[in-house]
């Protein structure tokens, strides 16, 4: 966990898939009490997923999201579920939702219906494209985010079609940036007595890890150059190469880290050589570059094509060259499970049917507990709990969950 800096905050969770439930685990790691609210047959959509099952409903995918929540379980079409919502609501300090644009005010929880029943409520709406323009009501998903931002355009190289990222990394980042508009929001709760509105849009999400690409295309009206598997500084040195035993990307920017790669690789004359590396730019400072980026490409390429991508990157990470080989995720995961690999602190939760590891708040902090959150919740597990506090007597539970109305598992 994080440094417990939510303890004593209640969250009341109406998102579901990826983006909200990001938000509200980087609250649960700092302390928050979140309580995950979800339809009683239908639960969130990734309890579907039957690959890597830890337990029933919980796969490891929403498990690595939903870790230490609350699971309450009620139908907010019945009138009653809505109460007991808005009873909740009362007793909350943020309230989270993701649903498309509009649907939350038809359920009665917009912000004005919130704000009324707690008026320093810090209330966010995560969505694809904003609460505001013309595709304020479309429906979105990573990758369509992607490439309506320009993202996907500028994966590959430019001989390539276009690519998207290789992972739901705009659903990832709205979640980072819904979380923190949240804690800004929570600190100026703490200062002023005041609550927030916070819309929150994937596409928002998407600049924000584009921006200084962003930045320039607004000024310049240009767009950047797709670089591929090449570095963004342009430097020869920095690409990816394949090699004898798979592939090693260097990031040899400048004129000593170059001229270590070249000598390693055993063309030491090559950072010499006016024909092939701009001499003059060299003298100016800042990172290489090429006359003829192609031919030294091709070179480097021909010199590396033999050698071992293992032995080279500790070669070369010997020199302070930076450089990596090509790992796929479960391999650094296997690399890193000792803990003397990097700042990465590794937690382990059991399940029934296996062990889930996670990496905590994604930094290290001398107040971290050092210790994983509890396991993520089965579908409505928390149901009876949560509205017993709300004075619901066993008699209505039973009735209520006879009618479909609430799930407690």
């Amino acid at each position: 966990m994080g440094m417990n800096a939510l303890h004593g905050m209640r969250v009341v969770d109406l998102s579901h898939v990826i983006a909200g439930p990001t938000a509200s685990h980087y609250l649960a790691l700092e302390g928050a009490e979140v309580i995950k609210v979800e339809h009683p047959v239908k639960g969130d959509i990734l309890r579907g997923g039957m690959r890597d099952l830890l337990d029933q409903g919980i796969p490891a995918g929403f498990a690595a999201i939903n870790g230490g929540k609350q699971s309450l379980a009620m139908d907010l079409s019945q009138p009653r579920a809505r109460e007991l919502l808005a009873a909740l609501v009362s007793t909350a300090d943020v309230f989270i939702e993701n649903l498309r644009p509009g649907a939350v005010a038809r359920l009665g929880f917009d912000y004005a219906s919130v704000r009324a029943i707690k008026t320093d409520i810090v209330y966010a709406s995560i969505s694809g494209f904003g609460q505001e323009g013309r595709w304020g009501q479309r429906a979105a998903y990573d990758h369509v985010v992607q490439a309506a931002t320009g993202m996907t355009m500028m994966q590959g190289s430019p001989e390539q079609d276009p690519i998207k990222v290789g992972f739901p990394v705009v659903d990832t980042a709205t979640g980072l940036v819904a979380g923190q508009a949240i804690m800004a929001a929570l600190i100026r709760r703490l200062r002023h007595g005041v609550g927030a509105y916070l819309d929150v849009s994937m596409a928002q999400a998407a600049l924000q890890l584009m921006w200084p690409d962003a930045a320039r295309a607004g000024v310049s009206g240009r767009d950047a150059t797709r670089v591929g598997n090449r570095g963004f500084s342009g430097s020869p040195g920095a690409a990816s190469f394949k090699c004898a035993d798979g592939w090693i990307a260097t990031a040899a920017n400048t004129l000593p880290q170059f001229r270590k790669l070249c000598e390693t690789v055993g063309l030491p004359q090559l950072p010499d050589d006016p024909a092939l590396i701009d001499q003059a730019a060299l003298r100016q400072g800042g990172f290489l570059a090429a006359q003829d980026a192609g031919r030294v490409h091709a070179l480097l390429e021909q010199a590396i094509a033999s050698r071992s991508a293992t032995v080279l990157e500790a070669e070369l990470a010997a020199l302070d060259v930076p450089c990596a080989r090509l790992r796929q995720l479960s391999q650094l995961l296997q690399e890193a499970a000792d803990g003397h690999l990097m700042t990465l602190p590794l937690r382990k939760t059991p399940y029934a049917k296996g062990t889930l590891t996670d990496f905590g708040s994604g930094y290290k902090a001398d107040h971290d507990s050092g210790t994983a959150l509890p396991t993520a919740p089965r579908l409505g597990q928390h149901t009876a709990a949560i509205l017993q506090t709300l004075g619901v007597q066993d008699s209505e539970l039973s009735a209520l969950a006879a009618a479909g109305t609430i799930r407690c598992d």
